[in-house]
């Protein structure tokens, strides 16, 4: 998957609970703080319009694992 840089600013609490589940997941913030926006795009129903060709494989598989981690949290 592409990836781009960007700068996001956080709130305190926010970043110290991103670094403390990135750090109890093994990962690091932004690929957490990825993960995290893509379930909460699922949970949320959002549904991308018209997907990059090459990345299209990628984000339907995360999507899908996603999905999959929601359910299983009930």
């Amino acid at each position: 998957m592409a990836t781009r840089k960007v700068t996001l600013s956080l709130d305190s609490g926010a970043l110290e609970f991103a670094e403390r589940a990135a750090k109890a997941h093994g990962i690091s913030v932004s690929s957490w703080l990825s993960k995290a926006a893509r379930r909460e795009a699922v949970r949320t129903g959002y549904t991308a319009q018209k997907p990059e060709p090459v990345v299209a494989e990628s984000d339907e598989a995360e999507r899908s694992a996603a999905e999959k981690d929601l359910r299983a949290q009930g």
